[in-house]
């Protein structure tokens, strides 16, 4: 696959992203004990070094509590795919959800043409992530989600592009809850990242590889 197009954040920062960082760091403090291990788990995974995440703003009133994380998987100073990963949690349940916590995500690439014209890639694509989490042994509920392909074809001043087609992957889960309500985050981020690397083209990481990093701590959980 050819490498995604940008990141998901805007790059946007300053005072605004300094309040933010702050005002995240302040409800932390006050958020559920179960939300805070579930965070702290993101936080301390362990991860292939070719995909480089970090803590992003979360979308706000998806849940009372939310967190999220934006990667890429990269390849020297080519994007090969880019996705994001959102945490919710309800203490109170959510019916929808059939539990308290929530993952959504994203994970989109560019497509090679060869690729792009497979009438199974929406199947074959959404195999892959739910093949990433029963490869963990990760038990989940209520999963759903949309594959979209898309094509794109360049004319007038444009023309000299070449055509070119991109797989968008959104879909969410309930994970299964352990010990004090919390799920395993992170076995659930291993899987995500084993997605985005499948997706990106990348071999799977052999067991037990000791080429991985540890995911950096910025930002703290945010609460609606």
């Amino acid at each position: 696959m050819a490498a995604a197009q940008g990141r998901l954040s805007d790059g946007a920062g300053g005072m605004d992203e300094a309040k933010d960082t702050e005002n995240d760091r302040r409800e932390a403090d006050t958020a559920p004990l179960p939300f805070r291990s579930a965070v702290d788990a993101l936080r301390t995974a362990r991860l292939r070094p070719q995909i480089e995440i970090e803590p992003t703003r979360p979308p706000q009133r998806l849940a009372p509590y939310t967190y999220a994380l934006e990667a890429a998987v990269v390849d020297g100073d080519q994007d090969l795919a880019d996705g994001r990963l959102v945490l919710l949690h309800d203490p109170a349940g959510h019916e929808a959800w059939q539990g308290t916590f929530r993952l959504v995500t994203l994970v989109r690439a560019e497509l090679e043409p060869e690729m792009a014209a497979d009438p199974l890639l929406p199947e074959v694509c959404w195999s892959w992530l739910t093949g990433a989490l029963q490869a963990r042994g990760l038990a989940c509920g209520e999963p759903s989600g949309t594959v979209t392909r898309a094509s794109s074809h360049y004319f007038g001043g444009l023309s000299a592009r070449p055509a070119a087609s991109q797989i968008e992957i959104r879909a969410s889960w309930t994970p299964r809850e352990g010990l004090g309500g919390v799920p395993d985050t992170a076995a659930h981020l291993a899987a995500w990242c084993d997605l985005l690397a499948q997706v990106a083209g990348l071999p799977p990481a052999g067991p037990g590889d000791a080429s991985v990093v540890t995911l950096p701590q910025r930002r703290g959980p945010q609460s609606r």
